[in-house]
């Protein structure tokens, strides 16, 4: 083992160490549970996932490390994101959600912009992988693909724009409150999904100037009035920098479970 750490990049060691103990109690956070981390730009990132005194959710996140915001994927007209699959920790409670993508997009994506920066888009998906890899807005499943929610599954003030239908991903909620819909650069926001009528991810997404600023953000979250799967939704969002652990966290906070 010595060998093979003292020949491999450093993002390697971590993803290694951190793999070693993936899915178990973990680090300075008694109540947290580590999902396998994955290699994102120079560095690594993972699910974390926190738990009360009575091992109830309390958090989900994305975590990544500052150097992971270094080397990622330039843009090519080819292939406008770049797409990371972030397990779900093994251990703990389980929390509704079955996979996270990390989405990077070098350029942004429409509306153009509103969303054409540098930004990631982090989604905690509810539904199996292999349902949302057969996710699609055309031929003559169209119709049925892009049925509108029931309106109690859409937060008062969202809209779904016809042109906010992806491929593999879903239709997107958008809030049009967001200060980038006014004249403001976009930052931060907080994204519904849908497929066939069903919500079936959230969303927060994030600048990477945001990101960089190294800002301690926590956000309150718009709800609908009810949800197409059981799980634990969060009350707020939360983008922050850990200086001592050299951390970034995007993550789904004061969760309540909704059935």
């Amino acid at each position: 083992m010595k060998s093979l750490l003292t020949s491999c990049p450093s993002r390697w060691i971590r993803v290694l160490v951190l793999g070693a103990f993936a899915g178990a109690v973990f680090g300075d956070e008694p109540n947290a549970f580590i999902g396998t981390p994955v290699a994102v730009g120079n560095g690594s990132a993972w699910v974390m996932v926190t738990t009360n005194t009575r091992n109830e959710p309390e958090s989900v996140s994305v975590v990544m490390t500052r150097d992971a915001l270094q080397g990622l994927p330039a843009y090519d007209a080819n292939k406008p994101a770049w797409e990371f699959a972030i397990p779900i920790p093994e251990a703990g409670p389980r929390t509704g959600y079955d996979h996270v993508l990390l989405d990077w997009n070098p350029a942004g994506h429409l509306p153009e912009g509103v969303y054409s920066v540098p930004h990631f888009d982090v989604h905690f998906y509810l539904i199996k992988n292999e349902e949302r890899e057969a996710i699609t807005f055309h031929g003559e499943d169209r119709v049925l693909a892009m049925v509108a929610p029931d309106e109690q599954l859409v937060p008062a003030g969202y809209v779904i724009p016809p042109d906010a239908a992806v491929d593999r991903m879903g239709m997107h909620g958008l809030d049009p409150a967001g200060v980038e819909f006014h004249g403001q650069p976009f930052s931060h926001n907080f994204i519904y999904g849908y497929y066939r009528g069903e919500l079936m991810f959230v969303e927060p997404m994030v600048s990477l100037d945001f990101l960089q600023s190294l800002k301690d953000s926590t956000t309150p979250v718009s709800r609908p009035q009810r949800y197409s799967y059981p799980a634990w939704y969060p009350a707020t969002y939360r983008i922050a920098f850990d200086s001592a652990k050299d951390e970034y966290t995007i993550g789904l906070q004061d969760l309540q479970r909704f059935d």
